[in-house]
């Protein structure tokens, strides 16, 4: 069952991140203090975020195993990150897109990131399940019932 999509999950990321910094020109809600902290503070969650999907797509390509959304996968990767979140890429996504947000400082900013994660899970997350409990099987469900989809 090898389903192709057309646009990968870094193009939501990229697409979020317009429509956040858009958001937060034309419609800054709820402007944070302009606090240098706050700044540093999405300044070190982009870098978390990208620290953890850069160190999870490691992971997959010592494993030999394709990071591209529901390419057949050869191995299921449940060390490293994975032993905390089965989605780690998409997690240090999210911690980037809510890193961006302090930085932006505003509320609007921030509200595309609940819609970039109902996307992910809504158009990959599911199916990938499904994916992997295919090629996986009972291997692949007992890792399901030990490690939560996010945190």
């Amino acid at each position: 069952m090898e389903q192709k999509r057309k646009i990968v999950p870094p193009v939501y990321l990229l697409l979020t991140l317009a429509a956040m910094t858009g958001l937060n020109y034309l419609l800054p809600i709820a402007q944070f203090t302009y606090d240098p902290y706050t700044t540093y503070a999405g300044i070190a969650l982009i870098a978390v975020g990208v620290s953890i999907a850069v160190v999870a797509a490691g992971a997959f390509w010592r494993a030999g195993t394709p990071v591209i959304p529901f390419e057949k996968s050869t191995a299921l990767v449940t060390g490293g990150l994975f032993r905390y979140t089965r989605n780690p890429m998409y997690l240090g996504m999210i911690v980037l897109l809510l890193g961006a947000g302090l930085t932006f400082g505003s509320v609007g900013s921030l509200l595309p990131v609940p819609l970039f994660a109902w996307i992910i899970v809504r158009n990959f997350i599911r199916g990938e399940e499904n994916f992997l409990q295919e090629i996986f099987g009972d291997e692949y469900l007992k890792y399901k019932s030990k490690v939560r989809r996010w945190l």
